[in-house]
This record gives C-alpha cells, structure tokens and sequence, in this order.
C-alpha cells in the first residue's frame, strides 16, 4: 500500500475494500489476485474469504457503500419539482457524491472493459439514465438531451482530467461544477 493511503482501521471489511480498491487501481481488476490483497492486509486468504468470496464479492460491496449517495440523491431528486434550482441541487450534490467516490470513478476509469464485463457496470449505467431523466427536459430536442449527458459526463471527466493539474481541488472541483451547470441550464432553454 502506498505511504500515503491511510487504511480504515479496525473494520476489516473495509480496510479490505481500501486495499482491493488501491490494487485494482494500480494493478487493473484482472491482474490483482486475493492473495496479493490478503498479503497486503497481511491476513490469510482464509481470514480474507470470511469477508469476501471472490474478487467481484469485493467490487459489489464497494460499489454498494460508495454509490449509497448516489441513490440518495437520485432518490431525494426524484421527490423533487422539476425546476432549475432543484436540477443545479442535483449537479451539485452529484459533484460531492463524485468527490467523495473519487477512487472508485478512478478504479472505474482503468478497467472500462472490466466493467463492462462484470454486473455493476451494468447498475451504474442504469443509475447515469435515472441521473439524466432527472435533469433533462421531457420536451427538449436531441441537442438539449446531449447536453444533460454531456454535463454528467463532463463531472467524471473532469475528476480524471484534472486530477495531475496543479491547483486547489475544491478550485477545480466548483469549475467542474460551474460547466456542468451551465450546459445543464442551457439545455432548459434558460439564459441566466
């Protein structure tokens, strides 16, 4: 594990996500086995299958407690009017559930063919089309639709294309909030 890593101490379980998320990321899904994660916790391979059968038992339980948020937010903007201020509140609240996930979108990022392998792909595809129905128009055009994508996609986009620039994070995570806001409202039709 990199010095810099600090792993959840005292729940195995997680401490097991953080390692097995670390290797993923570095090595890709494919090549880290779970001996390599057992030997990094320092824990037998037995002690690591009492948490976890396999490599994909790891992945779902990361996506499950990582994307929690996620459905939290789909869930309270589905509660919500369809109005601009409560659509700019979901690509905020997004930018935040993003940041704090941000080492699963990396992981997600360096093995798109593993993803689209496995069945989470699958369920966060499904949660970006509930993200986009939330902010698009039902009437609007082809071009506003993309638009509404496009502003999704310009939030995961920006966390991996910005990541190696220097600056404030919080600096560069409200200019990938401000850009994504404003196709956002672009495709509402609005001038602000």
């Amino acid at each position: 594990m990199s010095s810099t890593a600090q792993p959840r101490r005292g729940n195995t379980r997680q401490r097991i996500q953080d390692v097995a998320l670390e290797l993923f990321a570095e090595q890709g899904y494919e090549k880290t086995s779970l001996r390599e994660i057992a030997e990094q916790l320092d824990v037998t391979k037995a002690a690591l299958y009492y948490h976890f059968k396999t490599k994909e038992d790891i992945l779902v339980s990361l996506f499950q407690d990582l994307a929690r948020p996620i459905d939290e937010l789909i869930a309270w903007g589905e509660t919500q009017p369809p109005t601009l201020e409560a659509k700019k509140e979901i690509l905020r609240r997004y930018s935040e559930a993003l940041a704090a996930a941000a080492p699963l979108f990396r992981f997600m990022q360096e093995n798109q063919a593993t993803m689209r392998d496995l069945s989470v792909g699958e369920t966060f595809k499904s949660r970006m089309m509930r993200l986009l129905e939330l902010l698009k128009q039902p009437e609007g055009t082809m071009t506003d639709r993309v638009r509404c994508f496009t502003a999704i996609f310009a939030m995961h986009a920006g966390i991996f294309a910005l990541r190696d620039v220097e600056g404030d994070p919080e600096e560069k995570q409200e200019a990938i909030l401000e850009v994504a806001t404003d196709l956002m409202v672009r495709a509402q039709g609005v001038t602000e």
